[in-house]
């Protein structure tokens, strides 16, 4: 069982920055895909990163050239850097494990975040 844990959640203004944190327990994250959801209360889960295994990088078009997703092989961990937040990214995140980033990203269906953790966009 793959296993997750979200962290780096708050509350930032408007144009701010986050770092959320996606710690693998049990297994390295570096031997598989990892995606990034969020859900906004109220709405259906959307994948918002992915990361390959072989440094491919995908990200919904409203996160492009503000969000970027990386890999810390050490720390057997997957971030996701956040700038130039808006209210519109307020939601819960958080990360598993994909099959493939490039069908995922492309899909329509994603899995509920259970906890993740919260960002909340707010001045």
């Amino acid at each position: 069982h793959l296993q997750f844990v979200e962290s780096g959640g708050g509350l930032v203004q408007p144009g701010g920055s986050l770092r959320l944190s996606c710690a693998a327990s049990g297994f390295t994250a570096g031997h598989y895909d990892v995606g990034w959801i969020r859900q906004a209360p109220g709405k259906e889960p959307k994948g918002v990163s992915c990361a390959t295994t072989i440094g491919a990088k995908y990200y919904v078009r409203s996160a492009q050239g503000r969000f970027a997703v990386s890999r810390d092989i050490l720390k057997n961990t997957v971030s996701l850097q956040m700038n130039n937040l808006t209210p519109e990214d307020t939601a819960t995140y958080c990360c598993t494990y994909v099959e493939a980033c490039g069908s995922w990203m492309a899909g329509n269906s994603f899995d509920s975040c259970g906890q993740g953790t919260q960002v909340t966009v707010s001045s």
